[in-house]
């Protein structure tokens, strides 16, 4: 059976008469064309004519006296017919095919490779703002314009490539090495005091030392300068040294002198939601945010196909506990040392190498809360490089 003859409808059809073999000259004769003719019987033949012959032969058979019946249907268009009494197939076998067509030309998956210092997560969520995320073009994704956008999102990135397989989107990225950076460094640059000291003592690797010990200086001024005249000629260079001084620094830290103490757990509740790419759906109504007495905690699930691919769409789990809850005063002892060890770690974290020379500290109580007043002598680091903005002119004869 060829294909056209297929697609118009082919049937096979049973002819019972007195005598078939003169049934089958007068179709013959008719024009009917008979294919696959074979006896079944004394009285009964069969055959395959085309479907729009058959209604020519009813009419020739009715007018000798014989009878015929249709057997079977064959060729594609009864097969569609009979799709039509099939919608659920009819439906999967169209959606599969949209499915085919559809699915190749989109990405799903993102994949990075190459990173060492960079996160992924970090490299996939800044792609993802530039465009390469769930169901973007493949097309779109390989072109120029993404790489450029993914370079500027993340400066810590030397060059990055994105390639395709399949439905996943491959980012393979260099790093640039420790110290590198685009910008021009200056050639020039200045020492000078982050804040108001005494010098104690200053060296000068490179540049011209403008300071000396015992001198009072205020914040801003230069303390070593990465120009020198050296009377024939100027030099100018990048100025390196350190200056150490001693320093006054004034601290105010404060704690409530009473406060809300948890004690044993009241409730326990279990809420779930859905996430859908970057929307929430929450299965439950209060959603507001939770007192001070209580605690909340999130378990995401996302949905993970075999091959470690994971899905937009997490399911998340919260549990919120409460616990009762009672009020405490705070004694002066206990107040005195938590603003004690937290002035002393703010005041380490705030000097560059170095260190408290004496201290005076003061603790008052009043008004529900407590604070400690404290001025501190400070032996530090008070040198700062700031680049030469502009030369031009050193040297020129007027």
């Amino acid at each position: 059976m060829g294909i056209f003859r297929s697609f118009a409808g082919v049937l096979e059809v049973e002819l019972t008469g007195a005598d078939p073999e003169r049934s089958l000259r007068a179709l013959n004769e008719a024009g009917i064309r008979l294919r696959n003719v074979w006896k079944t019987g004394d009285l009964t033949c069969c055959f395959q004519i085309s479907r729009r012959d058959y209604t020519k032969l009813r009419q020739l058979t009715d007018k000798l006296g014989d009878r015929s019946k249709i057997v079977r249907r064959l060729g594609v268009l009864w097969t569609m017919g009979r799709l039509k009494k099939r919608p659920v197939l009819l439906v999967g076998v169209i959606a599969l095919l949209l499915v085919t067509l559809y699915l190749p030309t989109r990405i799903f998956f993102v994949q990075v490779e190459g990173n060492v210092m960079i996160p992924s997560q970090l490299i996939i969520e800044r792609a993802g703002d530039c465009g390469i995320v769930f169901g973007a073009s493949r097309r779109d994704v390989r072109s120029e314009r993404m790489k450029n956008m993914l370079l500027s999102a993340i400066p810590e990135l030397r060059w990055a490539g994105v390639n395709t397989k399949g439905c996943v989107a491959v980012i393979s990225v260099r790093e640039k090495k420790a110290g590198e950076s685009e910008t021009t460094v200056p050639f020039v640059s200045n020492i000078i005091a982050d804040r108001d000291a005494v010098i104690v003592s200053c060296t000068a690797e490179k540049g011209n030392l403008l300071c000396k010990v015992g001198q009072a200086v205020n914040a801003g001024d230069l303390l070593v300068s990465g120009v020198t005249d050296c009377g024939i000629s100027i030099r100018a260079e990048r100025a390196v040294g350190e200056v150490y001084g001693q320093t006054n620094r004034a601290i105010t830290a404060i704690t409530p002198s009473e406060y809300v103490y948890r004690t044993a757990k009241r409730e326990e509740q279990r809420k779930f939601g859905l996430v859908i790419g970057k929307k929430r759906i929450n299965f439950y109504k209060d959603s507001g945010i939770l007192g001070t007495t209580c605690d909340k905690m999130s378990t995401v699930k996302y949905l993970t196909l075999p091959g470690g691919f994971v899905l937009p769409v997490a399911l998340v789990e919260e549990r919120w506990t409460c616990y009762e809850s009672e009020f405490r005063n705070s004694f002066d002892d206990e107040a005195e040392k938590i603003l004690t060890d937290f002035a002393d770690s703010y005041l380490s974290q705030q000097m560059l190498a170095g260190k408290v020379l004496s201290c005076v500290q003061k603790l008052n109580a009043g008004n529900g809360i407590t604070a400690l007043q404290g001025r501190y002598a400070c032996l530090e680091m008070i040198s700062r490089e700031i680049n030469e903005e502009s030369i031009i002119g050193y040297g020129k004869n007027h």
